[in-house]
């Protein structure tokens, strides 16, 4: 009964309003990556949105819809992918539930759990459909790494946790930054505008700090990971 309950409470006339928005971010961020190939997703924006302002349950469903709808109409290669999407939301959605929203710094940690969710999720997905090489631009790491004499499995799973906390830390901090930029008025129109009650600092400090965040991530990356690939030579 109270998962029923807990079900019905992320759906309001708001939450359906709202996740066709984020399917729309997910699928047209997502596919810009795809074309450029690289070396990241961001196409879970959307859904940690959703997860955020509405629950778990409406962010797992975002992110289930936003990948079979992407398969069935654009990208038959997304489809296979719809049960990393459901975990992205749940786990988002579980973690702003706990509180690990309300700050910049306890966004990243929401992101690192969501990666390491993604990671596991999305290996067996990438290994035996796939063989480890898929259409994103990730996969070059991958294709290095079994240059190297790696196995697939060992090759696909360092592939995803090099670029998922990346990916996923980038992700939560840019939704949170636009949920942070929302009128107060207009979030408390949704099941769960507590999550995203600012506990210290004012809301522009959080933002600004959000995106710089997200700003400094990518150049570290980079440098991180040339230098680990320097090493494998």
């Amino acid at each position: 009964m109270k998962i029923i309950e807990s079900i019905k409470k992320d759906f309001n006339t708001m939450t359906l309003v709202l996740i066709p928005v984020a399917i729309a971010i997910n699928i047209v961020i997502g596919q810009i990556v795809v074309l450029l190939k690289l070396p990241v997703y961001l196409d879970s924006i959307g859904t940690v949105l959703v997860a955020v302002i509405c629950g778990p349950w409406a962010g797992a469903l975002t992110g289930t819809l936003s990948n079979i709808i992407w398969g069935l109409i654009i990208d038959p290669n997304a489809l296979p992918w719809f049960p990393v999407a459901l975990f992205i939301g749940f786990v988002a959605g579980w973690c702003a539930n706990f509180g690990l929203f309300k700050t910049w710094w306890k966004v990243i940690i929401t992101g690192f759990l969501v990666s390491l969710t993604a990671a596991i999720a999305s290996t067996p997905i990438a290994v035996y459909l796939y063989g480890g090489i898929t259409a994103s631009g990730s996969s070059f790491i991958t294709a290095f790494l079994l240059q190297t004499g790696r196995d697939v499995v060992s090759a696909v799973l360092s592939t995803n946790f090099l670029v998922e906390p990346l990916d996923k830390i980038a992700t939560c901090l840019l939704a949170f930054a636009i949920i942070e930029g929302l009128p107060m008025r207009y979030l408390a129109r949704f099941p769960r505008p507590e999550n995203v009650e600012i506990e210290k600092g004012n809301r522009r400090t959080q933002i600004i700090a959000a995106i710089v965040a997200v700003i400094l991530l990518i150049p570290i990356w980079v440098f991180f990971l040339s230098r680990l690939l320097a090493n494998t030579e």
